[in-house]
């Protein structure tokens, strides 16, 4: 009987299409895919996948709790779906500090409007005001403002000096941000890995329109680009196997020679052709297919299949 991979997707036209097409055409009948339906979701029942790659479920709650239940009957969720449940972009940053990770000076800053269904006395815990002098010194201006958990670009926000960092954060209502140094880089790097193994290191320029952020090149040359390059593939390397993600992408900025982590919480990276271009769409196709292809041959019915970091790997000893 042919094993089954379903892709759980939302608005993506070309990525899950041509995945599908791809793992029947390496699959050869013995590996078979096909987007995942949902009819019901009974507790503790086996639907029949034994690897289901996730696009969608960060924004839709109904598809994490299929994907868990799946999980727990066997199915290789990628990415897993309980630690993207706990995961966020600050305990990354503080995660990859502990790896020697370059990274951006960071901070986290309360929200600026209280949580529901919390009064002033919820915050007894919180020294007000905050040492906001010790915060600009660090972080210095210009600076970045985003969620502490969020993604997309969304609430992001360039900050000029403090008045404007408390201008931007009265938008932002009741999300938690983190405030982190402009790096000023001299080139930028998007780069996809897959089974925290698979590398492809793509050139990306953000200050772009989104349709053209890859349509730029390497700015380092010759023996430093080599060195560079290779210092990226093995910090993503890192990274991921820390994190456990079998699906990301990382963001490097480079200032000085030195690759600084920018963003690195992204378990379902863009993967348009219209956006990453030709080359790098075939990439991740191919490689995506093949992967899912290796853990669906690997799947055991009602065996636990499903991936952890080294951080909770390393936790639970």
């Amino acid at each position: 009987m042919a094993k089954k991979v379903g892709i759980l997707f939302g608005m993506e036209d070309t990525f899950p299409w041509a995945f599908i097409d791809k793992v029947n055409e390496l699959g050869k009948g013995d590996i078979v895919a096909e987007p995942v339906m949902i009819d019901k979701l009974e507790q503790g029942v086996d639907y029949g996948y034994a690897v289901i790659i996730d696009r969608i479920s960060q924004d839709v709650p109904f598809y994490r709790a299929y994907l868990k239940n799946a999980a727990l009957n066997g199915t290789y969720v990628m990415n897993n779906p309980f630690w993207w449940s706990a995961d966020e972009k600050f305990f990354n940053n503080a995660l990859m500090s502990k790896l020697g990770i370059p990274l951006p000076k960071t901070v986290l800053l309360p929200s600026h409007q209280r949580p529901s269904n919390t009064s002033e006395t919820s915050f007894r815990n919180l020294k007000f005001p905050h040492d906001w002098d010790y915060i600009f010194d660090y972080v210095g201006f210009p600076a970045y403002m985003k969620p502490h958990d969020g993604g997309g670009w969304k609430s992001v926000y360039r900050v000029e000096s403090p008045e404007d960092l408390w201008d931007k954060l009265s938008e932002t209502e009741q999300l938690v941000m983190m405030v982190q140094e402009e790096i000023v880089f001299d080139d930028y790097y998007r780069v996809y890995c897959l089974g925290k193994k698979h590398v492809h290191i793509m050139p990306y320029e953000p200050r772009n329109e989104h349709h053209l952020r890859y349509a730029t090149t390497h700015k380092t040359s010759g023996a430093k680009l080599k060195k560079l390059l290779k210092t990226i593939h093995d910090y993503t390397i890192k990274m991921n196997e820390a994190l456990g993600y079998d699906f990301n992408t990382v963001e490097f900025a480079v200032r000085d020679g030195i690759p600084y982590a920018i963003d690195f919480c992204n378990p379902a990276p863009d993967a348009d052709k219209n956006s990453v271009g030709e080359e790098n769409f075939k990439w991740i196709v191919e490689n995506a297919a093949k992967f899912a292809i290796e853990k669906a041959k690997e799947y055991v019915p009602g065996k636990a299949n499903i991936s952890w970091g080294t951080f909770v790997k390393d936790s639970a000893k």
